[in-house]
């Protein structure tokens, strides 16, 4: 059997559905919904197999949504034995990624990721803003544009792949200059909110003293973390890097380099969709990724590697 990097999405990845399979097929993982369900005060299983897409998607709902499934398609994979060498989550997707590495309790992350959503989309009202991707532009001259439009960047996904974040008028300014700079392409992201900014000041500030009222432990195995593409090292700095990423880039490229550079050859994207397949794919074509979110995709991942 392989080593696997288990690596865990955030918003975006949601879908009306998602973690169904795995609810009707496990007892374990109809355990995890309930418990869930307590801790969080909501229906866990009818926000995500019955949505509404509109209910759904709000940051409040979906932030702890994503992170219920992510969370049972890791049980179902301890069930098969699968367990993580190296862990790694995208935003939202982090705090997974500390939990199966043995970081947070439950109830502490659900905690985390349920004020985490509440507090953005204040943020987000209070003080709106737009996010946009940029593909295939030099570093040099994003960075240029950045500055000039005064936006940011909140993610850096893959080679081809930025995303950047701000107020709704400078960001469009920012499409339109980096279409002129040669930009592959450029598009406005369906986002209810200026993630990663400085836009995002208020939920950091609400959010810090929550974060370090937490609970929290050494990793048991390495997990690379969003704000600087390094392994965290003890749990006495884990609270001050989780409040640092809401208004920080996610520097994913570099934290997927980090591992392959360590000698990691084997990824599988534990959660909804194939976001971050698709962005590995991008980032090394000599990784071998697969991914679980449903039967079928566990099927095929089991097969893979009897």
């Amino acid at each position: 059997m392989n080593d696997w990097v288990f690596l865990f999405p955030g918003q975006g990845s949601q879908y009306v559905g998602m973690g169904i399979e795995f609810y009707e097929t496990y007892s374990e993982v109809r355990e995890l919904f309930s418990h869930a369900s307590d801790i969080l005060e909501m229906d866990v299983a009818k926000l995500c197999f019955e949505g509404p897409e509109d209910v759904l998607v709000l940051t409040q709902n979906v932030q702890p949504a994503i992170t219920v499934v992510n969370l049972a398609c890791f049980t179902v994979l301890q069930l098969h034995e699968i367990y993580p060498v190296a862990a790694a989550g995208h935003s939202l997707g982090e705090y997974s990624a500390l939990y199966s590495a043995g970081v947070l309790s439950l109830k502490d992350v659900l905690t985390l990721v349920r004020w985490r959503g509440t507090l953005m989309q204040e943020a987000a009202e209070q003080e709106p803003g737009a996010m946009a991707a940029v593909m295939d532009l030099e570093g040099d001259k994003l960075q240029e544009i950045c500055r000039l439009c005064d936006v940011e960047i909140a993610n850096i996904n893959s080679p081809e792949q930025t995303i950047l974040t701000g107020r709704v008028e400078p960001i469009r300014k920012a499409i339109a200059m980096s279409d002129e700079a040669g930009a592959k392409k450029c598009v406005q992201l369906n986002v209810s909110g200026p993630w990663h900014s400085r836009c995002m000041s208020r939920a950091r500030e609400k959010f810090e003293p929550i974060v370090r009222g937490c609970k929290f432990y050494d990793p048991q195995i390495p997990v690379i973390n969003n704000i600087d593409a390094k392994p965290l090292q003890s749990a006495a700095e884990l609270p001050g890097k989780l409040v640092e990423q809401i208004c920080g880039s996610v520097l994913w490229r570099q934290s997927m380099e980090k591992f392959v550079a360590d000698g990691h050859t084997h990824f599988v994207e534990v959660g909804p969709k194939k976001v971050l397949r698709g962005l590995m794919r991008r980032i090394n074509r000599n990784a071998k990724v697969q991914n679980v979110e449903d039967t079928a995709s566990l099927a095929s991942f089991l097969q893979a590697n009897q």
